[in-house]
């Protein structure tokens, strides 16, 4: 069994197979109505990604937000490579509101667009000190108030350093893969999330975006997902072509084997 995604080992998740399913090319497909569909998906996501961590490290909320305002068009294991120097010399709030600018962006220059991802922090920081007494605050609406913190950050702070989930985190992953399993035809994060919230349990929102991640960075990934190895086969209506390849392929081994069977007698 594959050791559960983690800081040791990066944050690499390996799906646990379905047990009692035969290989997935083997699943006939299930027209499932949308709602339906979306909570057979997120059953299976929890067998195969029991554990599911954030894989962001932090220690606080206040560097979890930084950490999540880090990953923005960057990847979690690079700010996990740029955070550790920057919490150890700015480890709070107080810190960061107080930190030279220019030191600032110089430590999390490697995840791009450190000018403005910088000077965010920094007013973030600056508010959380001034307005909420330096402590993160645990709302929707007063997250959102801080610079450089949208509805994405703000649902990954909530529920993993609050356990509060009021919406779904909506990354690249979860936009593209959710599309494609015909959850939503929209393209714009806060569509897609309010079509997700509406098909999901509340008590679920976040366990399918971080499961969500995990499998489009282990099996469906962008640039080559692999289809026919994915445990969402048969429920994916994004992988039809797949199938109907598949089919037509093993539709004409049969039909060779059948013709040197024939041949041989």
């Amino acid at each position: 069994m594959p050791l559960p995604p983690s800081k040791a080992n990066g944050y690499e998740a390996t799906p646990l197979p379905l047990p009692d399913m035969p290989p997935p090319p083997l699943r006939p497909f299930q027209k499932l109505a949308k709602k339906q569909r979306a909570l057979e998906i997120l059953s299976r996501l929890k067998v195969m990604y029991p554990e599911a961590p954030c894989s962001l490290d932090y220690t606080s909320p206040v560097q979890l937000m930084v950490a999540t305002m880090l990953a923005a068009q960057c990847t979690d294991a690079r700010v996990n490579k740029v955070t550790p120097a920057l919490f150890q010399r700015f480890p709070d709030a107080a810190a960061l509101a107080g930190a030279d600018l220019l030191a600032l962006e110089e430590l999390v220059r490697s995840t791009g667009f450190y000018r403005n991802k910088a000077k965010n922090i920094q007013a973030a920081a600056h508010k959380i000190v001034t307005a909420f007494d330096g402590e993160v605050p645990k709302t929707m609406a007063e997250l959102t108030t801080l610079p450089g913190v949208a509805r994405k950050t703000a649902n990954v702070v909530l529920a993993h350093a609050f356990g509060i989930h009021e919406g779904v985190t909506v990354d690249t992953h979860v936009k593209r893969i959710s599309a494609l399993l015909g959850l939503t035809k929209q393209t714009e994060p806060v569509k897609v999330e309010q079509d997700l919230m509406k098909l999901l349990p509340q008590k679920d929102w976040e366990n399918w975006s971080i499961r969500l991640v995990y499998h489009g960075r282990a099996v469906c990934t962008a640039r080559t997902p692999q289809c026919l190895k994915c445990e969402l086969l048969d429920v994916c209506p994004g992988a039809a072509k797949v199938r109907q390849t598949a089919a037509k392929a093993a539709k004409a081994r049969d039909d060779r084997k059948a013709k040197a069977s024939v041949g041989e007698m």
